[in-house]
């Protein structure tokens, strides 16, 4: 399961409006490392996408793992482009679907809320396969007690 647009729009509004503080620029870091799978609207999984990659600091090894280039006039231009040459997000991404972006979400919108956002964006969590792998291990234990190593 994914973010819905309402949650999708917030997490934007969080991203392109909270970059200068400090408090959130770590989460807001985070954020963007996620994949783009998490972001169920389609238009906001491209706003999404021309954040994560216009905010990408470049680095000179590719085996450092993505940084980002949060705060400063860098930040605020990637922004602005997007609210005022829309088609540079996407094939379909109008004004009126980039407006919200740079708006602030509001006081409600706090860590609490960050935390559960993440849940979402990953969806109900999977079974865990724990007790298929503890039966391999137990199965290789077994092999080795009947076949001890000759000393």
């Amino acid at each position: 399961m994914a973010l819905d647009a309402e949650l999708g729009k917030i997490m934007l509004q969080l991203i392109t409006s909270r970059y200068e503080d400090r408090h959130w620029r770590k989460k807001i870091e985070k954020t963007l490392s996620l994949p783009q799978s998490g972001v169920g609207d389609e238009r906001q999984q491209q706003m999404f996408l021309y954040l994560k990659l216009n905010l990408k600091a470049y680095k000179s090894r590719r085996a450092d793992p993505d940084d980002w280039i949060l705060g400063g006039y860098a930040t605020k231009e990637v922004i602005d482009r997007a609210k005022f040459q829309p088609h540079l997000v996407g094939q379909g991404i109008t004004a009126e679907d980039v407006s919200f972006l740079g708006v602030d979400p509001g006081p409600e919108i706090d860590e609490a809320w960050w935390e559960e956002m993440l849940v979402a964006w990953f969806g109900a969590p999977e079974e865990e396969e724990e007790p298929e792998s503890e039966e391999n291990a137990t199965s290789s234990e077994t092999a080795a007690e009947s076949h001890p190593a000759r000393t």
